[in-house]
């Protein structure tokens, strides 16, 4: 008789389907060994010392070269009965993937950079008022999010039941400039945080003895070593592993892969684009002179059309405390993809004199879909300037996640098909049931398991990636989604 499963791991989910390409992953992996043939070849003369370059010591396309022909980590050892998994990036897609696992009967350790809290794009900022009558509240990155597969919409009524999410019935719609504003139907809820988006995060994790999240912490390496993942953050080890998920993308993503033996992965993410985008946090002691009429009455939210600066504007303090009149309006605005390319400085350190162009650029555009003139807006008794460096994925492989198993590591998130917290969930999930699977097979046959190690990534037109199921809109949505960098 064969041997039993793991005595941890529940009956398996169904497998995600496994790339077409998986053979070409065998071969691209026993062609990485570096086995050379033939004889001897002739000796050369050494060549003259070089002349030390002047300029930028570094060249990104030459890493970039480098990283890709790293030699194919192969794990052959036998997976243990107990196994770990190592989940760098605790947003919605690395937190879900930590909760499916844990159904699994998998262990698994989040590691995440918030210094606040969990939670990636489901992001609330809380400040202290002037009058410390009231907090401002904003969420500045996911504002709505919508359901359209049975597996999100059951975390979503679960949300629901525990008094955390409840539907947005405020109108929305599209502002174009001038202050023409056109409400947008919706055949499907419109889902928001009672307070904000941050408390969902922590929702997601279930109360279990099999999960583990450290923060703040910035894992900088990782080490194959005796058939495990060792972690670093910088010399600081933190613990081995029997696999790892990067539920993160963009620089440090790109950095973390570089070296880490895992030359497939490190290729797909890679050939990943991503846009920038601005954020405006704003409270005006006054309400804005929004267009209104008797029909729809005032928005709460709009995508503008036509401003360069500008592309989404929504009044948190009507969506997030629609009964208190009395409360300062607090605004989020998000810049276009363009305005973001164009202004795009290092966001770890804005210089003043960009933060301060960014929010009159993005004020002027507010008056512009307004159609207000210019300098008629109230000023703001408190802003706050934020740039999402990796804003928007501009191309998808259109998988659910991605797998190695020789080197048993995987990637997960909301970019590998659109963008959104419903694909980030999605994602996290699929590649947990698949590592679990994987898992449960005792490492055999690895490569019926490999999946999205090949597939190419196709660009998307305009900002189709970031829609809504069930809202009708145009592609320009997608940049009121923001993916915060890593």
């Amino acid at each position: 008789m064969p041997p039993p499963p793991p005595p941890l791991l529940l009956p398996a989910a169904p497998r995600a389907t496994a790339a077409p390409a998986a053979l070409r992953f065998a071969a691209a992996a026993a062609s990485s060994s570096g086995e050379a043939g033939g004889g001897a070849r002739p000796s050369r003369p050494p060549p003259p010392p070089r002349r030390p370059r002047r300029g930028k010591p570094f060249s990104r396309q030459s890493a970039i070269k480098k990283s890709f022909h790293q030699e194919q980590v192969v794990f052959s050892t036998p997976v243990p009965s107990d196994p770990s998994v190592a989940i760098i990036g605790g947003g919605a897609s690395g937190l879900a993937c930590a909760s499916s696992l844990s159904s699994r009967g998998v262990r698994a350790v989040v590691f995440d950079t918030g210094m606040h809290g969990l939670g990636g794009r489901m992001a609330t900022r809380t400040v202290a008022a002037g009058d410390e009558q009231h907090q401002l509240m904003f969420d500045h990155a996911a504002q709505f999010f919508t359901a359209s597969d049975e597996r999100f919409q059951r975390l979503v009524d679960g949300w629901i039941d525990k008094g955390l999410v409840r539907e947005w019935g405020g109108l929305i719609g599209e502002l174009e400039s001038g202050g023409h504003f056109r409400p947008l139907p919706s055949s499907t809820p419109r889902y928001i945080g009672v307070d904000g988006m941050r408390p969902l995060a922590d929702a997601i994790l279930p109360q279990s003895d099999l999960i583990e999240v450290v923060r703040p912490c910035w894992i900088s390496k990782l080490e194959p070593f005796n058939g495990l993942w060792r972690l670093f953050e910088n010399e600081k080890p933190h613990g081995q592993y029997d696999a790892v998920v990067i539920a993160h993308n963009g620089k440090c993503a790109n950095r973390l892969l570089s070296t880490s033996g895992l030359p497939l992965l490190t290729k797909q993410m890679k050939r990943l684009q991503l846009s920038s985008v601005w954020a405006l946090l704003a409270a005006f002691q006054d309400p804005l002179p929004i267009p209104q009429n008797d029909l729809y009455g005032t928005f709460e939210g709009a995508f503008v059309k036509d401003v360069d600066s500008l592309s989404w504007m929504a009044n948190n303090s009507r969506k997030l405390f629609p009964l208190q009149i009395d409360r300062p309006e607090c605004w989020t605005f998000f810049s276009t993809a363009a305005y973001g390319k164009r202004n795009k400085v290092p966001q770890e350190n804005i210089p003043k004199i960009t933060a301060e162009k960014v929010k009159e650029d993005m004020l002027r555009g507010v008056e512009l879909a307004l159609g207000l003139s210019r300098g008629s807006l109230q000023q703001p008794f408190y802003t706050r300037v934020q740039l999402w460096g990796a804003a928007l994925p501009m191309n998808t492989p259109g998988v659910p996640c991605i797998f190695d198993p020789l080197g048993r590591a995987g990637i997960c998130g909301d970019w590998l098909t659109g963008s959104s917290i419903e694909a980030a969930v999605l994602s996290g999930m699929t590649l947990a049931n698949h590592v679990a699977d994987y898992f449960a097979s005792s490492g055999e046959q690895p490569e019926e398991f490999a999946i999205g190690l090949h597939e190419n990534l196709n660009k998307v037109e305009g900002h189709d990636i970031g829609q809504f199921p069930g809202l009708d809109t145009q592609p320009q949505i997608a940049e009121a989604q923001l993916t915060p960098s890593a």
